[in-house]
């Protein structure tokens, strides 16, 4: 329990440091004490632009690395394979293709793209369960297939693009020029799935038993995957059509969050949301400022660190 606490403040605290740094560090620098003396300052011009830019990159980043990390602990337990990641069995390349398809044709719709991205992001589920199902799901081959699946839809994503047909926002895979408006959406939905996702985690917690104990105890054991699942791939697809797709978040997250405070889903759950939205904090504060005034996306630091971890995974298992 001890280790526990001292996790959930560790993480905390380093949030709170890591939001105020991203807020005062980059091509408007300011020091913390003009930082905190500069928010109740309407005429302060510094503030005026991290207001405007800083902000809602920053608030993206949080909620889209929380939304990320806890699809990827859903996905983990309806599928009881460590290795599931929406970004690694794509999940978030059906969603972004929808998503970019939805934002390219019809603008007005922008609101609403997170749930045509839900649509796009269950059709690649579904796929992937209807074709690594024989007898039970095997962990390499939903990996494989995923794989496969993920590659099929970024293909035709990117037909499109050779059509000239404009890609849109969803598809950059970055955190860049995120607005207000990105704020409401992706806070908006990505709240409600995280609000689900904390009220089903005894389904999770029994679906770590075998199918059989879990039956005897009349639990209705499809249904919950089927709920489950909806709200993992919900959680992805909104983060998905707000920043693209960042993969292995999905992945890494949980696993570092297992080893800190364990497998109960009720302290998993939330705690896994900090991490991720950390991570993805860290990912996109070190892109913008390590080869300023370049960027590098948080997509491809995740890249680089997901992938090798990957790899450790698959051995390991």
């Amino acid at each position: 329990m001890r280790k526990k606490m001292i996790s959930f403040i560790a993480v905390i605290a380093l949030l709170f440091v890591m939001i105020v740094y991203a807020a005062t560090t980059g091509s408007v620098k300011m020091e913390f004490l003009e930082f905190c003396k500069a928010l109740f300052d309407s005429s302060n011009e510094k503030i005026a632009v991290i207001k405007d830019l800083r902000f809602p990159r920053i608030i993206v980043a949080l909620f889209a690395g929380a939304a990320l990390s806890v699809s990827g602990v859903l996905l983990q337990a309806v599928m009881r394979n460590p290795l599931a990641d929406a970004g690694v069995i794509g999940i978030s390349a059906g969603a972004g293709l929808a998503s970019t398809v939805i934002i390219t044709f019809f603008p007005m719709l922008f609101f609403w793209s997170p749930l045509f991205a839900f649509l796009g992001g269950a059709f690649a589920c579904f796929l992937v369960f209807s074709l690594s199902w024989k007898s039970g799901l095997n962990p390499l081959k939903l990996i494989l297939v995923g794989i496969a699946i993920n590659a099929m839809f970024t293909g035709l994503r990117e037909i499109g693009g050779f059509m000239g047909v404009p890609t849109g926002s969803s598809v950059t895979s970055n955190i860049t020029m995120k607005t207000w408006a990105d704020v409401d959406l992706l806070v908006t939905y990505g709240s409600f799935g995280l609000i689900l996702a904390l009220l089903l985690y005894k389904w999770c917690n029994l679906l770590a038993l075998q199918d059989k104990t879990v039956k005897s105890l009349g639990f209705e054991l499809g249904k919950a995957r089927i709920v489950i699942a909806a709200v993992a791939v919900l959680l992805a697809a909104v983060s998905t059509a707000v920043v693209g797709v960042i993969a292995f978040v999905g992945l890494l997250v949980p696993h570092i969050a297992r080893k800190l405070v364990g497998t109960d889903h009720k302290v998993l759950i939330p705690f896994t949301a900090l991490v991720g939205a950390l991570l993805i904090l860290v990912a996109d504060t070190l892109g913008r400022t390590l080869v300023a005034p370049q960027e590098i996306p948080a997509s491809t630091l995740m890249a680089i660190i997901g992938g090798p971890f990957l790899i450790f995974l698959l051995r390991k298992e």
